[in-house]
Parts: structure tokens; sequence; C-alpha cells
């Protein structure tokens, strides 16, 4: 890109109040600090480019629909970042004494642990034997609960909390 980096078009595009439109950041650089920079800098999803065509093609989906998708290589390193930003609340009493946890129905509560590990929303369908969109409205309802901006940060808050 010879005018700017993908970080400063990434920044640009969300930044535009015109445009509504979120980026899907495709890089060579596996590396944690472009990563970091790239979800900094307002990225929605982050893949790296040895993706396959089916890979790309479900993460516009992912996205268009307003929600997050990183590389499942990076997910790890992600939540292990934001989970050690703070510190972690890993005894039952405290997980009892979380006052967003409260708020989540039983099911919620159950989805948001397959979320934090990483699983589909047809994975999730699959192991609770309920439909997809079913799935869908428990993580919405999950994220709205919580304040979570997408998957990723309603699982970092998982964690945080001793939810997993």
């Amino acid at each position: 890109m010879p005018v700017m980096d993908g970080l400063e078009a990434t920044r640009r595009v969300v930044a535009e109040p015109a445009v509504d439109s979120a980026v899907i950041v495709v890089t060579t650089f596996d590396r944690d600090d472009y990563l970091f920079a790239a979800l900094d800098a307002g990225a929605s999803g982050f893949l790296l480019k040895n993706a396959g065509a089916d890979e790309l093609i479900s993460a516009v989906r992912v996205v268009a629909a307003g929600d997050a998708l990183l590389a499942p290589e990076v997910t790890r390193r992600v939540i292990e970042r934001f989970a050690a930003a703070s510190v972690p609340v890993t005894t039952p009493v405290a997980v009892a004494s979380w006052p967003l946890a409260d708020s989540l129905t039983d099911r919620e509560a159950e989805v948001l642990r397959l979320v934090a590990k990483a699983r589909s929303n047809a994975e999730i369908a699959r192991e609770l034997y309920i439909g997809e969109a079913t799935v869908k409205t428990h993580v919405s309802n999950v994220l709205q609960k919580l304040g979570a901006r997408d998957r990723v940060h309603a699982a970092v808050l998982a964690h945080q909390h001793g939810l997993i």
C-alpha cells in the first residue's frame, strides 16, 4: 500500500461516520504487536494470508453479521493477553458475586462458556441440541447483558471472571 499501511487504512475506514463498514485485516504478519494494533485500530476480523477461500468467505459473512472473527492461530493469544491484563477471578464465590453473571440465564451462561472456548455457533448448536438461530439469539443477549463489543470481548470477560 503506497500511501498508508493497513493499520492506518483500518483506522480511517472505521472512523468514517458516513460509511457503515467493518474491516478484516488479512496479513502475513503473525505477530502479537500487529494483531493487537489491528484490533486497537478497530478491525473486526484478523486472518492470516494462509487462510483458504472458504475461510475468507466465512469471515466476510461473520463480520457482515456484526460479529468479530480472529484466525484460530491467534485467538488463544488474544484471550491470554486480555486475561493477564487484569486480576483474574477464579474462585466460585467470586464468580457468583460477579453482578453481570447473575443477569444471564442458565442457557446464556452455558453459551458464553462455549463462546469462550472458541466454539462457533454451529458447534454450540450441535453440542446443546438447539438451532443455530437460537444460539445467535443467546449470543446477542450475552453481548448485550455483559456490555461486550463482540464474542472475543465476551470470552475475555468469561476468563477474567472464572467462568472458564
